[in-house]
């Protein structure tokens, strides 16, 4: 049997040797498949692994709890959800009270355009001639940076009197001061917001998993602040560093203390959203999951275009040798010999398809890291083993009909063929 299998596959590496340009067109369509398969994975691996560092360095006994659900809304919010109002300060207050498993509570406020369409309220910050576009900007009490597990790399955070006097300081990311005061240190030099005059006090540090060529976009002030100058912004939020141990006991008691403050009535589904890093990385991995099942149906199709190439060739093949064949039988060759020697060369082209076109997806995961630092594409084992199974699936189905066609040969007439 194993010397059969041989002698077959040496047969088939024969002919794909012989007919070398014929047989690269043929596996064409399953090596675009198998790379599309390939890089698409790698893709996805390296944003998964990205996301989900970034919100783990959020810390796993983090709280946050919104207006909506942390997740895609659009077009899916009901009437009732719309209408919800926002978390208020009366809902903050009840939260530091009613949460003894915390061990920090942090509120922060939020432009009200920040739930609205994209672009709808821009912010800038400005400093000479130097200036960012699009920030993030949001007022935040002291304990936002314990609450969020966050560190800075230069200068400091607010103090409860810099609060409460509602002093005009600022914490950014550090994309924001490296494009205003790229030849000088920016702790302690004041550019303006929207046209206000803002103190910068300290820098954030990038968070673990955003490499150093991803931005971070972020202007903090004090949240006393930031209500007196906004004081139209009601939307807030609310991040809490649960007690070690006690994560599940803080999420019930804020839920509690939450429904009771915006009165939800008994039975009735909560009016805010609350989530923790476990629960959005595994919202963000079904949103993963279902993109990785596109692309395997996608990357499936152009294997199946490649595999009505390969029976197409393979049936010119059978045309062309059917001497040969008439040849082999008359020496005594079976049917299933006959019908393994053509089955094992379609298996044999779709599986060089198939690794050819991992060797291409690997050389396009290489390339992104270079292109994308911050993206850490790596292969993941499950796409070169499918794309590799995909493609020996693909020769033996579309490569049995021609080898069938190849063995039901009468000996005589094939002898006879010309």
């Amino acid at each position: 049997m194993a010397s059969h299998l041989r002698e077959n596959l040496h047969l088939a590496l024969d002919t794909v040797r012989g007919h070398k340009l014929r047989s690269a067109l043929t596996i064409l369509g399953v090596f675009v498949g198998t790379v599309t398969l390939m890089a698409i994975g790698s893709i996805l691996t390296g944003l998964n692994r990205s996301v989900v560092d970034q919100i783990e360095s959020f810390g796993t006994n983090t709280i946050f709890v919104y207006k909506f659900a942390p997740g895609i809304h659009i077009g899916r919010l009901t009437r009732a959800e719309r209408l919800r109002p926002p978390i208020s300060d009366q809902d903050i207050a009840a939260v530091r009270r009613g949460c003894g498993a915390c061990a920090t509570v942090s509120a922060q406020v939020i432009p009200n355009n920040a739930f609205g369409p994209p672009g709808s309220g821009a912010y800038n910050a400005r400093y000479r001639s130097h200036e960012v576009d699009g920030l993030n900007f949001t007022g935040a009490d002291p304990n936002y940076i314990a609450a969020t597990n966050q560190t800075l790399q230069a200068g400091r955070f607010f103090s409860d009197a810099e609060n409460n006097h509602h002093q005009n300081v600022v914490v950014v990311g550090h994309s924001v001061a490296d494009a205003l005061f790229p030849d000088a240190d920016p702790v302690g030099r004041s550019f303006q917001i929207n046209g206000t005059v803002f103190r910068l006090i300290g820098v954030f540090a990038p968070r673990k998993g955003a490499g150093p060529s991803q931005q971070d976009l972020t202007a903090t002030i004090p949240f006393k602040t930031f209500e007196k100058l906004y004081p139209a912004d009601q939307e807030h939020a609310i991040a809490a560093l649960a007690r070690p141990g006690l994560l599940a006991q803080a999420q019930d008691q804020i839920e509690l203390a939450l429904r009771r403050s915006r009165r939800d009535q008994w039975g009735a589904p909560d009016s805010f959203g609350m989530a923790t890093a476990d629960s959005i990385i595994a919202q963000f991995h079904d949103i993963t999951s279902e993109v990785a099942l596109v692309i395997v149906a996608i990357a499936s199709i152009g294997m199946l275009i490649g595999g009505v190439g390969v029976m197409n060739i393979m049936l010119v093949s059978v045309t062309e040798r059917t001497r040969e064949i008439g040849v082999r039988k008359a020496i005594g060759a079976r049917r299933r010999d006959i019908t393994q020697q053509f089955l094992a060369e379609a298996v044999v082209l779709t599986g060089l398809g198939g690794i050819f076109g991992i060797a291409g997806g690997w050389l396009i995961s290489e390339l992104i890291k270079i292109a994308i630092p911050s993206l850490p594409s790596s292969i993941p084992l499950w796409s070169v083993g499918l794309g590799f199974g995909i493609s020996v699936a693909i020769g033996v189905f579309f490569g049995l009909f021609p080898a069938m066609k190849a063995a039901k040969l009468n000996p005589v007439d094939a002898l006879r063929y010309e």
